[in-house]
């Protein structure tokens, strides 16, 4: 197949991409190139595959039907990423992860993409439904950020979208982890695992009580190829939560893994004490029934450790975690102040 794959310079992209070309697929790469220069590993699948790419810089806002032609499937990544930044502007993330996105979906459909693999988030769960249950997607939305609000608004309206012609499938992901060529640190795995490498404590910023499902960016990507490969008729305009059942966490076990697998850290409370309302488990059976090419090869523990040792082989200091490059917001303000973004997050001439 021919893939677009938006965001494809970002987090989970620069994973995905190779892993797409190992299958034999063909990629087509769009992305805003935000975060082009905010390169954790140097060396890696994703330098070698990157002259197997064709390369679209686009604005979401701005895609044309031509870049769209001849694909048979898109993996639509692209998206302000995170909390804190819609904490920014919310309406700005409802323009460029929402609008946008359906935007997209009707340039797509018109332009006769069949395939449109769009990556939700269980962060539409939220506060959760009440219950002690693992939330399946049939629970009920309870989103409590503009990011999650995003996710829950494209989902509804893809679906209006959905026919015969155009089979749209939503990646309910959960909180992603791992290590990345353009790495991350504002998610939690990542997160404690760097402070304790940097500073020896396991940093918690909550009480440690909410509840978290974590997966892997490798097993997220393999969920969109599994997903794509599938018969179309066994996902369409279909959600799966994707992870694995025995990866709910509560923060504070997150935490403690972290200082087992670090040495000399200790786990520390830098925040109030007061109750984080995100917390939420989630059930991951549907996509093991209805996907069963999807095989998670991912654990926390095998995670932190894959974590541990690229921070110690990069020598990372606290000044590196803490700098612009590896969290999002950032490096966004750092564009902003240098002239080379407006406050609508567009390239400035």
């Amino acid at each position: 197949m021919k893939i677009l794959v938006t965001g494809y310079h970002g987090y989970i992209g620069t994973v995905l991409c190779p892993m797409l070309l190992e299958r034999g697929h063909s990629v087509v790469g769009l992305d805003s190139d935000y975060f082009a220069d905010c390169v954790f590993l140097k060396d890696s699948e994703w330098q070698r595959a990157y002259s197997s790419i064709k390369h679209l810089k686009r604005d979401m806002r701005e895609v044309e039907i031509r870049d769209l032609e001849g694909c048979d499937a898109i993996f639509h990544l692209a998206a302000l990423s995170n909390d804190p930044i819609g904490k920014l502007n919310p309406k700005l993330t409802d323009d460029i992860n929402h609008l946008a996105s359906i935007r997209l979906a009707k340039l797509a459909k018109q332009a006769g993409v069949r395939r449109f693999i769009f990556s939700a988030s269980c962060s539409v769960y939220g506060a959760g439904d009440g219950n002690d249950k693992p939330l399946t997607e049939e629970a009920s939305f309870n989103p409590l950020s503009a990011y999650a609000v995003s996710k829950v608004e494209t989902e509804r309206d893809l679906r209006l979208l959905a026919d015969k012609n155009f089979s749209p499938v939503y990646l309910r992901n959960a909180t992603a982890y791992g290590l990345s060529p353009f790495l991350r640190v504002d998610l939690v795995v990542n997160n404690l695992t760097g402070w304790a490498v940097t500073t020896g404590e396991v940093r918690i910023l909550s009480d440690g009580t909410p509840w978290r499902p974590i997966v892997h960016l490798r097993d997220i990507s393999a969920a969109f190829i599994a997903a794509a490969e599938a018969p179309i008729e066994a996902v369409h305009n279909q959600a799966f939560n994707v992870g694995v059942n025995s990866e709910n966490y509560q923060v504070r076990d997150i935490a403690s893994l972290v200082q087992k697998i670090v040495p000399r850290c200790k786990v520390t409370y830098a925040g109030t004490g007061e109750p984080d309302n995100r917390s939420y488990r989630v059930d991951f059976g549907k996509i093991a029934r209805v996907l069963p090419t999807f095989r998670p090869q991912w654990n926390l523990e095998k995670g932190i450790i894959e974590l541990y040792d690229a921070y110690k082989a990069r020598g990372l200091t606290l000044a590196d975690f803490e700098s612009r490059l590896f969290t999002r917001l950032k490096q966004l303000q750092h564009l902003q102040q240098a002239g080379q973004l407006d406050n609508q997050l567009r390239w400035q001439a």
